[in-house]
């Protein structure tokens, strides 16, 4: 791992704070990166440490939350197999792609597309809140998406519990309970392979990672079970919301990359 200075005793409490607001978050409407990767830079850690950390305690947060929702019955685990091996293959591929090919583009056409997701859903208030009859089966759905989003969150990532509860919505009939219980699946698996590659080059600092981790699990565990008990009405306003706030750190950091 490089070389990095012990942190301060004082920021720990703000660790675990950041890590259990981003577990709370991430776990009802996706993007507690928004909250949790900015503190670690802010706390000084060099950008891919900082990247290989949020990831280490964000696993936690995701597993945490599928867990719960398994539990409580909004998923099925073994219904979702197929997504989990496109996904970890996908994953795989984008992680080592992201190490031998720059993304600008992808800076530039996410925003766009994030854009239209929120978009679509503000015009059509009623997708996502009552199951309907899904239009793609399971096989070439996870063989599809879980393939083409698992590289996309290995190689770049931001939206991606976006874009997999969309998918979830629109093709497979879900409303946006069970989508977003779904999509912790698929982020969980996606992020476990991609902290296995920054663990793998010693890009983890886990004096601070193992403090937010426990806020993640924490939060991840609340956030479900709000989801759980209040339905597709709550989820609905709470994604539209982390959509916009992703929309917005991606356009900045695109404008700050120009200057």
């Amino acid at each position: 791992m490089p070389s990095f200075d012990q942190l301060p005793a004082w920021a720990y409490p703000l660790l675990f704070a950041a890590g259990f607001s981003a577990g709370l978050v991430d776990s009802i409407a996706g993007g507690g990166g928004i909250i949790s990767l900015p503190v670690l830079l802010n706390l000084g850690l060099p950008p891919q440490l900082a990247l290989g950390t949020n990831k280490f305690q964000s696993s936690f947060g995701s597993v945490a939350a599928s867990w719960q929702y398994a539990r409580r019955g909004l998923v099925a685990l073994r219904d979702c197999r197929l997504g989990i091996l496109f996904t970890l293959v996908g994953a795989s591929l984008g992680a080592l792609s992201v190490q031998h090919v720059a993304s600008p583009v992808l800076e530039k056409v996410i925003p766009l597309l994030l854009a239209l997701i929120v978009a679509y859903l503000i015009l059509q208030p009623q997708i996502g809140l009552h199951d309907s009859p899904p239009r793609l089966g399971a096989t070439a759905f996870y063989a599809i998406f879980g393939f083409g989003l698992g590289f996309y969150d290995g190689f770049f990532g931001p939206g991606v519990g976006s874009f997999w509860a969309i998918a979830f919505v629109l093709l497979r009939g879900q409303d946006l309970t069970r989508a977003t219980a779904h999509t912790k699946v698929m982020n969980a698996t996606s992020n476990l392979v991609s902290l296995a590659m920054f663990a793998g080059a010693g890009l983890v600092y886990f004096g601070a990672g193992v403090v937010m981790a426990v806020g993640q699990v924490l939060g991840a565990q609340l956030g479900a079970g709000l989801v759980v008990r209040r339905g597709s009405r709550f989820v609905r306003p709470a994604f539209l919301v982390m959509a916009a706030l992703t929309i917005t750190r991606l356009l900045w950091i695109n404008l700050a990359e120009r200057r």
